[in-house]
């Protein structure tokens, strides 16, 4: 999965005419850290979209844009919108994350 490096690039990436998820981190979070083990079967599962990981202490403007509170956060997004949120507390289990994007 793509890591965004600047804030352009993230601009870019949810600028896309085509459903983008957004995955809002950080290093030092043990609930991401549990959602890494279970992510790249989902992201496999859903190739129709866009992904990319964003660390939110590298990028704090953003991730208080976004309305990101707790991480990991996941969001969805399409010609720069945002369309759905994951919140952190939601975004435990692989099975939460696959309700999440069933529903968009």
């Amino acid at each position: 999965m793509k890591q965004v490096k600047t804030e352009q690039e993230y601009r870019n990436d949810i600028a896309q005419d085509q459903l983008t998820v957004g995955i809002f981190t950080t290093t030092w979070c043990p609930d991401c850290k549990r959602l890494n083990m279970f992510i790249d079967e989902i992201t496999e599962e859903h190739q129709d979209k866009q992904w990319f990981k964003i660390d939110r202490d590298e990028f704090p403007e953003i991730a208080e844009e976004q309305d990101v509170m707790g991480i990991p956060s996941l969001l969805i997004f399409k010609n720069g919108e945002k369309l759905a949120h994951l919140h952190s507390a939601n975004a435990k289990t692989a099975d939460a994350v696959r309700e999440f994007l069933n529903t968009i």
